[in-house]
């Protein structure tokens, strides 16, 4: 029941910008914590942003000052707008949540690609 959609990745060259969202469903939302995780091949999934539900954040060294992580608890709806984007930030990006202090929830997954 618990479901978490993905979009707007896409290709991207460096320097330019993508605004992904995270649309949840069976979860109330503005009481978790949400999360952007990447993964790109070969490596180890790895934590990008996080957003409290009080709107507090943290981000990934790597992103810091680049990325931007939102939330609109009208819209149950989780953001990443990325700018400055590098090469190295090409990876699959996925959504996540925390259910019931336990239990972790991820989307499908969008494809972030940076290249000339």
């Amino acid at each position: 029941q618990v479901q978490l959609v993905e979009s707007g990745g896409g290709l991207v060259q460096p320097g330019g910008s993508l605004r992904l969202s995270c649309v949840a469903s069976g979860i109330i939302f503005s009481r978790n914590a949400m999360s952007w995780y990447r993964q790109a091949p070969g490596k180890e999934r790895e934590l990008v942003a996080v957003i409290s539900t009080g709107g507090g954040t943290n981000y990934a060294n790597s992103v810091k000052g680049r990325f931007t992580i939102s939330r609109d608890n009208t819209k149950n709806t989780v953001y990443l707008q990325m700018n400055s984007l590098k090469p190295e930030d090409t990876a699959t990006y996925y959504c996540k949540v925390v259910v019931g202090s336990f239990t972790d929830y991820w989307g499908q997954g969008t494809q972030v690609t940076v290249s000339s």
